[in-house]
């Protein structure tokens, strides 16, 4: 992986470890060959799995960086993106997947052990279920997401999540400023406040892409989340 190598440090600034670049090798092999037998991703060609999921995912970085976390969650994590590659760059952050699908649970519960990554929790939950979870409310200093829903319903997955002075993300794609405005309200209301809406350059990726970055200034009601299904039926406005 000598072009990802120099596409990471182009990204991030960052000069992978013979150990990091092996773990991203082993993470592509396995998911290709999970792929075979369960619906994990619809990219399997080698070079997509490289820009559209592990480079990506990598570009959180550029904004968790300024906040380093201890603790990080990954709501809606599908086959570990972004957590895993952000764990693998950085081995020290305590790291939560959230994952409501059985069968994708259990390749991160796999890949966890066959990458050999400490620190790391796979929850088989609905993000609604989750951020109920009173070990899980208000626990986190990072909480992200990529795009798996209208920002709205992500903030009400996410901001329950956070701490106080902490961060929620979501990547987001062209339409990004456009969910923002239609979520601000959502937002507020959930404790948060835009904090930055950063444009981010992934190398060998066209298409367009953004960190939303919201601080949680005010505690969560226990109202939100609500009941699984809910959100996304209902976003708040």
């Amino acid at each position: 992986m000598g072009q990802f190598t120099d596409e990471v440090y182009y990204l991030l600034g960052i000069l992978l470890s013979d150990r990091q670049r092996a773990a991203f090798d082993l993470y592509a092999r396995e998911l290709v060959e999970w792929n075979r037998k369960f619906n994990l991703t619809s990219i399997t060609d080698p070079e997509q799995i490289r820009i559209k999921h592990f480079l990506d995912s990598l570009s959180c970085w550029l904004a968790i960086r300024e906040q380093p976390p201890g603790s990080l969650v990954d709501v809606g994590t599908g086959a570990g993106f972004p957590g895993i590659p952000l764990k693998i760059i950085q081995p020290d952050i305590h790291l939560s997947l959230v994952e409501a699908t059985g069968k994708k649970a259990g390749f991160l519960l796999h890949l966890v052990q066959f990458l050999r990554l400490e620190g790391v929790q796979v929850a088989t939950n609905r993000a609604e279920e989750f951020g109920q979870m009173p070990a899980h409310r208000g626990a986190f200093d990072w909480a992200v997401a990529r795009a798996v829903a209208p920002l709205a319903v992500l903030a009400e997955y996410l901001l329950p999540l956070v701490k106080l002075g902490g961060y929620a993300l979501a990547q987001k794609g062209k339409d990004a400023a456009t969910e923002l405005e239609a979520a601000k309200a959502a937002i507020k209301k959930l404790g948060g406040e835009l904090s930055e809406l950063k444009k981010v350059n992934v190398p060998g990726l066209d298409e367009e892409r953004y960190l939303v970055i919201v601080k949680k200034i005010s505690p969560t009601t226990q109202t939100y989340p609500r009941r699984p299904g809910i959100p996304g039926k209902r976003p708040l406005n």
